[in-house]
């Protein structure tokens, strides 16, 4: 297993200004997103993967 960090992506201007439509006082996926997005970084953790294969899930990418 492998793993190519990939910083997260820039949320969609557009997605933004739904979402402050839809949630004015914001939501907790929101704030998740907002405070804790440093969790979700690949790089801290790519040392643990290898450099072949196929790669790995990215933390902020799991879906359960």
């Amino acid at each position: 297993m492998s793993m190519r960090p990939v910083g997260l992506s820039e949320v969609p201007e557009q997605t933004v200004m739904v979402a402050r439509a839809a949630f004015p006082k914001g939501s907790l996926a929101i704030r998740v997103r907002d405070r804790l997005a440093e969790v979700f970084a690949d790089e801290p953790f790519a040392e643990a993967f290898g450099v072949r294969g196929a790669p790995g899930l990215r933390r902020g990418r799991c879906r359960w």
